[in-house]
């Protein structure tokens, strides 16, 4: 019988440990993360397989979260409402680092060159730049829109040349950051009207547009032309209506812009709008089941997907865009808060957080393909925003 030095099994056990240690070869581009927000944790998922791979606690409040991606789609940062910023190595399923950086934060967006993550907070209200590597903080805009009066900020969202746009709920402005020089950025003003509650960017990284909630109407802003200042469009829509209570705010990062056309939720309506992109006025409404929260395009622009606030939010409509007809009505779920389409739209994920299940469809037949257990999950974010302007 063959004997063994003791070195031997050190090393064996040393390359096991390693071997152990090492996460598995894949790509980026298929994978993603699941918001679960009651728990503070997140999974990660890929959109081949169609199913989790790994699982990260120790969040903080995700309660109203979202992520933007490195540009090779490694890195996810997570902008949780507690103020807390986390970046996720989404190969080795862990945390690399969380700092937390706001007492009350929404949301935050990536530059264009993929160095600098930018959180826009309710608390202090302002933005604040961090480096992508290390989130060390590089500077912070502070939002005070007159003297010692700070609004809270809304709708943050990258732009070409190292720029950022967002929009000053409490101070009814669009402001335009330059973090050129990240230590020094310099920062133009735009009046924007009654309440800015979220913005969006177009798919060109030209147009800034800034819901508004105090009055009918979207500011707009050209960032090739800004010396234009922002203007009003749909300044009519709604005038002279009973505006019906509203449940819960459209979120414009879900307005989609889709065969040269825009679709927006209409505030306190049942309502989608349709707007020439070119021209920015109104062509058309569709009628739909609640008052929509998100109304999001699949890549190819063939689809508008609607999903609902209370008391509709079990409900999700499908509508063609070449017929303006809504051509399917469902209900996946108890409470959908969210819906994200794999990079070339062949299927479309849902989160039910009630039902603390992930239902996946298949766009073309619109029928459901699979589905897994999520705890409350709410936003679905896939490695594909890495590579698209206002994600």
């Amino acid at each position: 019988m063959r004997h063994f030095p003791p070195r031997f099994f050190v090393l064996l056990f040393a390359f096991l440990l390693s071997a152990c240690a090492t996460p598995q070869l894949r790509g980026t581009g298929d994978l993603g993360l699941v918001i679960e927000r009651a728990s503070g944790s997140v999974t990660l998922v890929d959109t081949t397989q169609r199913a989790p791979y790994a699982h990260i606690d120790g969040l903080g409040d995700l309660s109203h979260a979202s992520a933007v991606y490195s540009r090779d789609g490694r890195y996810a940062y997570i902008f949780g409402r507690d103020g807390g910023l986390t970046k996720l190595d989404l190969l080795e399923a862990r945390i690399v680092k969380r700092v937390m950086q706001a007492g009350n934060s929404i949301g935050g967006s990536i530059s264009q060159d993929g160095r600098i993550v930018v959180a826009q907070n309710y608390t202090p209200g302002g933005i604040k730049a961090f480096d992508a590597e290390t989130l060390e903080l590089l500077s912070e805009v502070p939002a005070e829109y007159a003297p010692g009066k700070f609004s809270k900020v809304v709708g943050l969202a990258d732009l070409s040349g190292g720029r950022f746009g967002y929009a000053l709920f409490d101070g009814g402005e669009i402001w335009v950051s330059d973090f050129s020089d990240p230590h020094h950025p310099k920062t133009q003003r735009y009046p924007a009207g009654i309440q800015p509650y979220d913005g969006l960017v177009t798919p060109d990284g030209r147009y800034y547009l800034a819901g508004l909630f105090g009055e009918d109407g979207v500011s707009l802003l050209d960032t090739w032309l800004p010396a234009q200042g922002a203007r009003k469009i749909l300044e009519n829509y709604g005038r002279g209506e009973e505006k019906l209570p509203v449940f819960k705010m459209p979120h414009l990062r879900g307005w989609s812009v889709a065969q040269g056309r825009a679709y927006l939720p209409a505030v306190g309506r049942h309502e989608v709008l349709v707007v020439d992109a070119d021209t920015w006025k109104e062509v058309g409404r569709i009628k739909v089941k609640g008052q929509p929260v998100f109304a999001m395009a699949r890549p190819d622009g063939r689809q508008i997907w609607v999903n609902f606030a209370f008391p509709d939010n079990s409900w999700v409509q499908v509508i063609d865009t070449l017929s303006g007809q809504v051509i399917k009505t469902m209900e996946p779920g108890k409470v959908i808060l969210h819906m994200e389409f794999t990079p070339r739209g062949e299927h479309v994920w849902i989160s039910a957080r009630d039902d603390n299940k992930v239902m996946i469809y298949d766009t073309a037949t619109l029928a459901k393909i699979g589905e897994f257990a999520a705890k409350s999950p709410s936003g679905i974010f896939f490695t594909s925003r890495a590579n698209r302007m206002g994600f």
